[in-house]
């Protein structure tokens, strides 16, 4: 059996296993509130999400790297503890140390997925397969989610802690596909180099900083994706609630979203074989960009969930274009940190996203106004990113670093001017 079969499956209990804890977390912290009062709590979610990256980004990933079969053994040990912290929530569910046992949840869970994404590069043929298997797990984690939602949802109507305990069983039956990973795949390491065929070292290092510099560009690009992500999740999901949308227009909305992201990753190995994945990633905010104009001329609610469709679209290619570009560019022996590194700054963009229409009170924030925004921010994003391809491609300077240089350098003039001088 291939190796990659082995990482499917285990991407496919892992999806269904995160689905049901999700499941049982729910209820009360959005629907059963109204709107002033679920404000609050949703901010606090956020705030919560974003944590376990604290963790994730600056010690997992270095761990992932240094250890010796370090990638297959994070998949397997974030499989076991998120069973033992499924079982413990079973406990706690009603007491306050269910929140450390979800932010261990979600560690793992954040864990898992910067081992998977190193993973990936060992169990292709050819880099520009990269996006096709990164799809397929894409849409391997939809059917898990899919798969689990099923006896997810029968079993909290009786009680969230069966939930639990049937994501426990989940995720131990996750460890043993995952126990088939070949340890070369898990730890690729260096090719040799020839030192006749290898090219001068200043062409060498020129094209370490290309690849460095179009690594940063794509996750700028695929950072404001997600703040375009979690900005148009909570923004329509509370013009809705303020509408006095019914409970099944927030399950259209979510169907809308989750459709998007069928397409994406269905659709984006057919179109990796025509472009490369920066000309993918470039279209994605030009597509959401032109939609969010589209909505502001007709902000109805079923151009509201067209918007939401081509943000789950936007969503999909872009993360599988991120990386396979990372994948592609990255030396095997830094992809952990460089995935976890990235991922943080991911999570952090999502909740600015998300933050900015919850924390506007109703009426401050209408919805013609956000989703101008939305395209302002995509049309933005888009033009910084071609014209940075088009600097390194010259040896120049992109147009993003060059602008966040100029605002470093004003906010540090600022500063040293405001710094009381001591006196005498």
């Amino acid at each position: 059996m291939q190796p990659f079969t082995w990482l499917a499956r285990t991407h496919l209990l892992s999806a269904a296993g995160d689905a049901l804890i999700a499941i049982a977390l729910a209820g009360s912290l959005f629907f059963n509130l109204d709107p002033a009062a679920a404000r609050p709590r949703v901010a606090l979610y956020l705030l919560v999400t974003m944590a376990p990256f604290a963790v994730v980004g600056p010690l997992i990933g270095p761990l992932v790297d240094r250890s010796r079969g370090g990638r297959r053994g994070m998949i397997i040990g974030a499989g076991i503890a998120r069973a033992v912290l499924a079982l413990l929530m079973v406990r706690h569910l009603d007491s306050l140390l269910l929140f450390p046992e979800a932010f261990g949840a979600l560690v793992a869970g954040k864990t898992y997925h910067v081992a998977k994404s190193a993973v990936v590069p060992g169990l292709v043929r050819e880099e520009r397969d990269l996006v096709e298997a990164n799809s397929k797990l894409m849409l391997l984690s939809g059917l898990g989610g899919a798969l689990a939602a099923g006896p997810g949802v029968l079993l909290s109507l009786a009680s969230s802690r069966w939930v639990l305990v049937l994501a426990a069983v989940v995720f131990v039956l996750m460890t043993f596909p995952a126990r088939r990973l070949p340890r070369f795949a898990v730890r690729p390491s260096r090719p040799p180099q020839d030192p006749e065929l290898q090219p001068p070292a200043h062409a060498s290092e020129t094209r370490h900083v290309s690849r460095r510099g179009g690594m940063l560009l794509a996750g700028s690009a695929m950072g404001v994706v997600r703040a375009m992500t979690g900005f148009t999740l909570f923004l329509i999901a509370f013009w809705l609630r303020t509408d006095d949308a019914a409970p099944w227009w927030f399950g259209f909305m979510f169907t809308a979203s989750a459709v998007g992201q069928l397409i994406g990753a269905v659709g984006a190995p057919w179109l990796r074989r025509r472009v490369r994945e920066e000309v993918l990633l470039a279209s994605t905010l030009v597509l959401a960009a032109a939609v969010s104009f589209y909505v502001v001329t007709a902000p109805d609610r079923f151009s509201v969930l067209v918007l939401a469709m081509v943000i789950g679209l936007m969503s999909a290619l872009g993360k599988l274009c991120f990386d396979a570009i990372v994948q592609r560019d990255e030396v095997p022996a830094d992809r952990g940190r460089t995935f976890a590194r990235f991922e943080t700054r991911f999570q952090l963009m999502w909740v600015i996203g998300g933050l900015v229409p919850v924390a506007a009170p109703s009426g401050i924030l209408p919805l013609r106004a956000g989703v101008m925004l939305l395209g302002i921010a995509g049309l933005v994003a888009v033009v910084l990113y071609a014209g940075g391809l088009w600097a390194l491609a010259r040896g120049r300077r992109p147009p993003s670093e060059i602008i966040a240089t100029r605002v470093r350098t004003r906010v540090r003039a600022r500063v040293r001017r405001n710094r009381p001088q001591p006196p005498g």
